[in-house]
């Protein structure tokens, strides 16, 4: 009986060639190819000059409108480069401007400071007083 169960069945070629074909099949399914290729614009650019003798390399070249583009908008702060916060942190002063304008001329918001004669003169003294200290003789 111990025979028996240390035997292994000899790998049947068909049922291995379905398995790899349907596993094949399986990936082609959920597989896309991507061809649309771009520059990361959150790594930066090393440029090489070209050689000064050289007549291809010191020719103006066209310039890519949209890799200055990409370039820009990688550099905008993130207010600029998106209508909301994409993390909690930026929540945090996202909405700089005001909410109501500001108007200084109502006095039920603003408390400015008011002199009577008595700060008036305290004022001067302790002004005076700053002018008098004499400086230490040694």
């Amino acid at each position: 009986m111990a025979s028996k169960q240390t035997e292994k069945e000899p790998v049947n070629a068909v049922h291995q060639n379905s398995i790899l074909c349907e596993t094949i099949a399986k990936e082609n399914r959920c597989q896309k190819i991507y061809t649309n290729y771009g520059i990361n614009p959150f790594r930066k650019i090393h440029v090489i000059a070209g050689k000064p003798n050289s007549q291809h390399d010191t020719a103006e070249g066209e310039e890519d409108v949209h890799f200055q583009d990409i370039i820009r908008r990688a550099h905008q702060e993130p207010v600029k480069k998106y209508p909301f916060p994409q993390t909690e942190s930026q929540e945090y002063g996202w909405i700089s401007h005001p909410l109501i304008e500001h108007d200084r001329t109502d006095r039920r918001l603003n408390f400015y400071r008011h002199n009577s004669s008595i700060t008036k003169y305290m004022d001067k003294a302790w002004s005076l007083m700053d002018k008098k200290e004499p400086t230490p003789k040694t």
